[in-house]
């Protein structure tokens, strides 16, 4: 292998998928300034709106994720359209 083919801040980093609680550990040169305790040892941190343990495409199930109201919103629109 190559020497120095990877990045200076090529680094052990666990994402945490925010909308279930899934961690993973892997390497990455993403920036952050969080960290957490994963399996005894501490690591940067990067958070994740969704990732493949909470997607539907593979978990197979079907979920509506409401953001700060808006589907609530839409439906009440959408409500007064059809009457």
């Amino acid at each position: 292998m190559k020497k120095d083919l990877h990045p200076a801040n090529y680094r052990p980093v666990v994402f945490k998928d925010m909308s279930n609680g899934d961690m993973f550990l892997s390497r990455s040169t993403c920036k952050t300034s969080e960290t957490i305790e994963f399996e005894g040892e501490e690591y940067p941190l990067v958070k994740l709106e969704i990732s493949n343990t909470s997607h539907p495409f593979y978990t197979g199930k079907s979920k509506l994720v409401d953001t700060a109201g808006r589907v609530d919103k839409f439906m009440s629109r959408y409500a007064k359209s059809r009457k």
